[in-house]
């Protein structure tokens, strides 16, 4: 496996959690590093800093504690304010910064911000520009395949990116217009990677061992990167790194495994949210974990219903719990 590097850091194992907004908080981003991820991005913060001080932001803001690097991404149009963004990440613990041109979603599209950017070289330049000017610390991009199938840029774009400074580049394998439907494609970031010489990360329907694999080979990125493949399954990026280092599939966790992984994340979503807030923010996990269990329904039910943190996490243990007694029997 060759070696992933973004300004002074080694990426190792070169299998990265993608920002998700909304999903990779602390408590999944603590998780997802201690279950093997080299690098772990936190979800979009804006680049308006009159949204800076509320409560999600300082939420989304708080790095204590996190293994480095450290990387942030940052969203919006303006070349000016998303300096600006940068900067006050950089003074708030971040060591690398994550610019977002990959994001499909119609609120962050409509304005102007994400992937939409894509439809204007002359911006997305202006913008890079600012933000890597403006900080000490290696800058990263973040994009998808073009704006439609019509419209597929990425070459010139990574061109842009490269020649105004940036450390590496993720490339999710869709166009705007493909938002998470179909397959992904993976010609176009193999084509972005024999033009640059910045590292670059591969993202789109990695979601097995096997899989990463072969858009590795397919694309010559120097990295994956997980999204989606990583809800409910964060020991994907053991499972990733196990088998491009020896070819060998680690077995499936056992439910009393994933009950422990589980708990642990529910115990840290509930101290960092609150209780009300924890409790809440846990069920779309929940359901995550539980998506491709035969008995997930049930499951799925029962927790819904809990309204404190120790019923919610009293629920998931009896449920593994039934189900690790099951899975003995079976094996």
């Amino acid at each position: 496996m060759a070696r992933m590097q973004i300004g002074p850091y080694r990426i190792d194992p070169p299998v990265v959690l993608a920002p998700m907004a909304g999903v990779t908080d602390k408590p999944f981003r603590l998780l997802c590093k201690r279950l093997g991820a080299g690098l772990a991005v936190s979800e979009m913060t804006a680049s308006d800093p009159r949204l800076w001080q509320t409560r999600k932001s300082l939420k989304r803001m708080d790095h204590d504690g996190e293994p480095e690097p450290v990387s942030v991404q940052i969203a919006g149009y303006d070349p000016g304010m998303l300096a600006e963004a940068a900067r006050f990440n950089v003074a708030n613990g971040a060591q690398i910064i994550d610019i977002n041109m990959g994001c499909p979603a119609k609120k962050v599209c409509n304005v102007w911000s994400g992937s939409a950017l894509l439809q204007d070289e002359p911006l997305v330049a202006r913008i890079v520009k600012a933000v890597v000017d403006a900080v000490d610390v290696p800058v990263t991009l973040k994009i998808r395949t073009g704006w439609d199938r019509q419209h597929k840029n990425a070459l010139t774009i990574a061109r842009i990116a490269e020649d105004n400074g940036i450390a590496a580049l993720a490339v999710h394998g869709r166009t705007r217009a493909d938002k998470y439907e179909g397959e992904a494609e993976y010609e176009t970031i193999a084509a972005v990677k024999a033009a640059v010489r910045i590292p670059v990360l591969a993202n789109g329907d990695v979601t097995t061992p096997q899989q990463a694999k072969h858009v590795l080979d397919a694309t010559r990125a120097d990295a994956v990167m997980i999204g989606r493949g990583a809800q409910g399954r964060p020991w994907i990026f053991r499972e990733i790194a196990h088998y491009l280092a020896t070819g060998e599939l680690l077995p499936e966790p056992s439910p009393r495994d994933v009950s422990n992984i589980l708990l642990g994340h529910l115990e840290h979503l509930h101290l960092f949210y609150g209780e009300q807030a924890g409790v809440r923010i846990a069920r779309k996990h929940l359901g995550w974990y539980a998506k491709d269990r035969s008995e997930n329904a049930s499951f799925r039910e029962v927790v819904n219903r809990a309204e404190t943190a120790q019923e919610q996490s009293r629920l998931t243990r009896a449920y593994f719990e039934t189900l690790q007694d099951s899975w003995r029997i079976a094996a």
